[in-house]
């Protein structure tokens, strides 16, 4: 099976012609433009024909002239381009096949002579559409046109099974998939999913699409009923400039097990699908006050359906601006995942079960030395050093053996000015030091700054 990516764009493609904002500037610098979303299966089923697609099909050299089959999700403009079907009539009397929503029939008939050996069939969620050795399976979408006949569904997605028993999915535009959507792919372990992400960081556009922070959540609920599997590839697409650019979003959507690629990429080969890389288990984010580390850190976990929060701050007490900050942090949180208060990270870093994000480090040495009284000098000289050091070891060594995925924060705070004490200086050393024999130990260290993050 190939699949070929003719565009990812959302409706006014990236970048926006009309748009000099930074993510628009640094894809026009970068030479990269994406049309409106629409890909091409074996070179027969075309998903989706917006008014973008026949042109940038000839502009990345692929050849619209063997398509039997188009499936249309809804008549929104940056997906149905019925004029299409006039101009391709010019050239060709071979036989096609349009799927549809009622309304997208209605208006596609118009186009096409009487006798053109063209035919349309009208879908609703639920069908089921067989055409020259493909299958087809109709899907309920969260998204509305306006456009309806008499009640029938406005948007679909598609199941596309190919002769050879290649699966995928093709789902855009929608919100959050609707639960017979999901019921519908239960243990379908899809070879791909194409999942539109169109709005990026802006989370308060009130539309029915995903962004960030709503695309990982419809990847855990795929997972959750078998229809994605670690053998699935997963594309996101309908891309919009309220994105960042694409190396940035290219990392985010990693850590998701997700991909973007550029218009015209071929996405599987006819020989199969390429399996997974290696799986990360340790993650280290490291950064300074307000760097954004516990923003990343919650990130990377945002596609599971379970995670266990090792909160290793204080209880806030009477304190009211740190009874704020941990009041945002819950409140940030999933809320399928569960929080731990607990200073015993060797106790949950040996043991099976969901993935950890511990927030954070310093806290934890903190009050370490708290525990073994390392701020006073003389304490620290006798048995207080050693105790502490014993704890950071036991932690580091626990943490290069877990065998469960792990994310921790952790602060840097070497940078700043000398601090005015032993103690403080002490506690500094150490931080660094315990930042130090982690990262030794781990895979993949992150460090953050103003809200941009470096893989180290």
């Amino acid at each position: 099976m190939a699949v070929r990516l003719i565009g990812t764009g959302a409706a006014d493609g990236w970048p926006t012609p009309f748009c000099s904002c930074a993510s628009c500037t640094a894809e026009r610098s970068a030479g990269r433009v994406r049309a409106q979303a629409a890909a091409l299966v074996d070179g027969q089923v075309l998903l989706d024909c917006a008014p973008s697609t026949p042109l940038a099909a000839e502009r990345l050299g692929i050849s619209l002239a063997d398509v039997r089959l188009i499936l249309h999700t809804h008549q929104h403009t940056d997906h149905f381009s019925p004029a299409t079907l006039m101009y391709r009539s010019w050239v060709t009397a071979a036989p096609l096949l349009v799927v549809g929503p009622a309304d997208v029939v209605e208006t596609a008939r118009h186009w096409v002579a009487p006798d053109a050996d063209v035919s349309f069939q009208v879908v609703a969620p639920g069908d089921t559409v067989r055409y020259d050795g493909f299958t087809v399976r109709v899907l309920e979408a969260d998204h509305r046109t306006g456009l309806g006949l008499d009640g029938a569904a406005e948007c679909v997605l598609y199941d596309l099974t190919t002769p050879r028993g290649e699966r995928i999915l093709y789902a855009t535009d929608t919100g959050p998939l609707p639960d017979a959507a999901l019921d519908a792919t239960r243990d379908a372990d899809f070879d791909l999913v194409l999942l539109e992400e169109s709005f990026g960081d802006r989370v308060d556009h009130g539309t029915r699409h995903l962004d960030l922070a709503t695309f990982p959540d419809q990847l855990r609920r795929l997972r959750a009923v078998g229809a994605i599997t670690d053998r699935t590839r997963v594309v996101a697409t309908h891309l919009s400039h309220h994105n960042p650019p694409t190396p940035e979003l290219a990392r985010r959507l990693a850590d998701w097990g997700a991909e973007v690629h550029d218009d015209g990429a071929t996405l599987l080969a006819p020989d199969g699908v390429a399996v997974a890389g290696p799986l990360t288990v340790r993650t280290l984010v490291l950064g300074g006050a307000r760097s954004g580390k516990s923003v990343e850190a919650e990130r990377l976990l945002a596609d599971r359906s379970e995670v266990h929060y090792l909160a290793t701050s204080y209880p806030p007490g009477d304190d009211a601006e740190w009874v704020q900050r941990v009041d945002l942090h819950q409140r940030r949180r999933p809320a399928n995942w569960t929080t731990v208060e607990t200073l015993d990270l060797v106790q949950h870093l040996s043991a099976d079960g969901p993935p950890l994000l511990i927030d954070c480090l310093t806290l934890w040495l903190t009050r370490i030395m708290d525990r073994h009284d390392g701020w006073d000098d003389g304490a620290w000289a006798t048995g207080g050093e050693a105790a502490v050091r014993a704890e950071m070891a036991e932690l580091a060594t626990a943490w290069a053996a877990t065998a469960r995925r792990v994310v921790a924060v952790s602060n840097e705070v070497g940078q700043g000015v000398v601090p005015n004490g032993s103690g403080s200086r002490r506690f500094r050393d150490e931080m660094g030091r315990l930042n130090s024999m982690i990262a030794s130990v781990t895979e993949d260290v992150r460090w953050c700054v103003a809200g941009k993050v470096q893989r180290l």
